[in-house]
């Protein structure tokens, strides 16, 4: 009897709960299958090959830039069709689609396949490629990839302005690790913040193991559906090869311009295709390097000749260079003189403003020491090194110090992205944390003349102290002299005052507007008969943005 008062209530709850479960099911919802019985199948991992396995139905779609693209665009994607059938079909943006037909202006067009690429899963890809060719600067399209049967989804892209217009850009580091769990937050609060960019940079180590099928499809769909709408410039790093030999994905997937050096020998030309080229977008000029070669003499000197050449005629007033061992290296242990003596010192001469890199698994940001202008200020060439991934390392500043740079941001165990804001005046440059914080950033401007400002983004720390520069420390009774400073607004106004260092006292001696850059140069600073012989006085700066201060100048007896 007992067991039949114990079990009683259990056989009543499960016919209450089927009674439930047919009404439910009478009334249109869904049943809730019963709790899993011990007896139960537990779940198992689904394989690779079945997650990554190709199908007639287009996936991997990826917008590639070509050296035109305000009239012209590539799009690669991977089926396991042949390419006898390979078409993509593009059209001016309609308002609808769906019941909605497209225009007669639909066009359709035959793709290139590339051969089999066989997989570590037991298979092969085929990976397809088609340019679309004839279109019109700053408009927007629609496109689909296909064999004519089974198709992609409809997809929007927008080229390229025929003449500078501002635009945003998105900058990685090294994904490489752990790229399905932790990757997507990255990529997905990227393109959150900055919908509307029009180019990815990626510095390459996108993956572990160059030719990985799992791997690659992890990238895939980490940025599920982006690259497909966002031009995509990548570059290699060291594990995008494997044994000497470039990934045997890289070529397929991304056809990138071919107007890279050339190495006077077919076969090494046919195996750095697609890894180092330049891509003008909307007045910049996008410069992708490969630094894998650094230990050839021969290939990298011919790299760094036609760098060369690409810096001195780049017509567009901004450019950015990004490969993947850093010029400055932030992990402890590392160097790159060859990177560093050979396209340095270009990239100085040249004026190039970004320098985007990877490798080194954490965060390191700044300019060269020469440059410095004030606590906030330089006016040289940006370099940063990024980590967008879950593999860290430990940060260190040794490589910067030894060879004349100042490491003016750092950090370690944390996953990045950095948005960039092109104006015609100014490229805006912030770093933010997977989960979107802000960690750092910079504003550069440059004038026509090709003068430039880098100035760190505000803080109340570093908009106060001593900060301004003067030319001379000792002066005569009501005497002059030239004051200088950096890191305003272009046109903000400053009071200009003279300070009694023992008294405290301020005492107003005119007023300065900051230049187009933010500067203010050799402003004369006439001291008041108040600064009496012997005395120390200061020149005082402020303005809504700063309060800064000159080295205490002695009057003369």
């Amino acid at each position: 009897m007992s067991d039949v008062r114990k079990r009683g209530p259990l056989g009543s709850r499960r016919a209450a709960g089927a009674a439930v479960g047919a009404a439910l099911l009478g009334g249109g919802l869904i049943a809730v299958p019963a709790a899993v019985g011990a007896d139960s199948e537990p779940p198992v991992k689904v394989p690779a090959a079945e997650i990554y396995e190709p199908s007639a139905v287009p996936d991997r779609i990826i917008l590639v830039p070509t050296s035109t693209p305000a009239t012209s665009q590539k799009v690669s994607w991977r089926s396991e069709v042949g390419g006898e059938y390979a078409q993509a079909q593009i059209v001016e943006a309609p308002v609808a689609l769906g019941q909605v037909a497209p225009s007669a202006s639909l066009r359709t067009v035959n793709a290139s396949s590339t051969n089999p690429v066989n997989t570590t899963l037991g298979y092969a890809s085929v990976y397809h490629q088609v340019e679309f060719t004839g279109l019109q600067p700053n408009t927007r399209y629609t496109y689909r990839v296909g064999d004519g049967v089974n198709w992609s989804e409809w997809i929007d892209f927008t080229t390229a302005a025929a003449e500078f217009e501002p635009f945003s850009f998105i900058y990685y580091g090294d994904m490489q690790n752990y790229i399905d769990t932790a990757g997507p937050r990255v990529y997905r609060q990227a393109f959150a913040d900055r919908p509307e960019a029009k180019v990815v940079v990626n510095a390459g180590d996108l993956i572990d193991s160059a030719n990985s099928e799992e791997q690659w499809g992890q990238w895939h769909a980490a940025d599920g559906f982006i690259n497909s709408q966002i031009n995509n410039i990548s570059i290699t790093g060291n594990h995008e090869y494997s044994g000497g030999q470039l990934s045997t994905f890289w070529q397929p997937q991304f056809p990138f311009p071919t107007n890279g050096p050339d190495f006077g020998d077919d076969a090494t030309n046919a195996a750095l295709r697609n890894t180092i080229y330049s891509v003008d977008y909307q007045g910049v000029r996008f410069i992708g390097l490969n630094s894998n070669v650094q230990s050839l003499a021969p290939i990298m000197a011919a790299q760094t000749a036609w760098l060369e050449e690409q810096l001195s005629t780049n017509p567009n007033k901004w450019t950015v260079v990004t490969f993947h061992h850093p010029v400055y290296s932030v992990a402890s242990g590392r160097n790159n003189p060859t990177v560093r003596a050979q396209w340095g010192p270009l990239f100085e001469e040249y004026g190039v403003d970004l320098v985007l890199q990877g490798h080194d698994h954490t965060y390191g940001r700044g300019s060269t020491t020469a440059s410095r202008k004030s606590v906030t200020v330089h006016d040289s060439t940006v370099y940063a090194t990024s980590v967008s991934g879950g593999k860290m390392y430990d940060a260190v500043d040794t490589n910067w110090v030894a060879n004349g740079a100042d490491q003016m941001s750092v950090g370690e165990d944390m996953q990045l992205y950095q948005m960039i804001d092109v104006t015609e005046d100014s490229i805006t440059y912030e770093a933010r944390y997977a989960n979107g914080e802000h960690h750092d950033g910079v504003t550069i401007r440059k004038n026509d003349a090709g003068e430039r400002t880098v100035q760190e983004i505000r803080t109340p720390e570093n908009t106060v102290g001593e900060q301004v520069a003067v030319d001379t420390l000792t002066v005569d009774f009501k005497g002059t002299v030239n004051a200088s400073a950096w890191g305003y607004d272009p046109g903000e106004k400053v009071d200009v005052y003279v300070r009694n260092v023992e008294r405290g006292q301020d005492v107003l001696v005119g007023e300065a507007t900051a230049d187009e850059l933010g500067r203010i140069l050799e402003l004369p600073v006439r001291l008041p008969s108040s600064a009496k012989r012997l005395s120390e006085q200061i020149v005082y700066l402020e303005s809504v943005n700063q309060q800064i201060t000159s080295p205490v100048i002695t009057v003369n007896r």
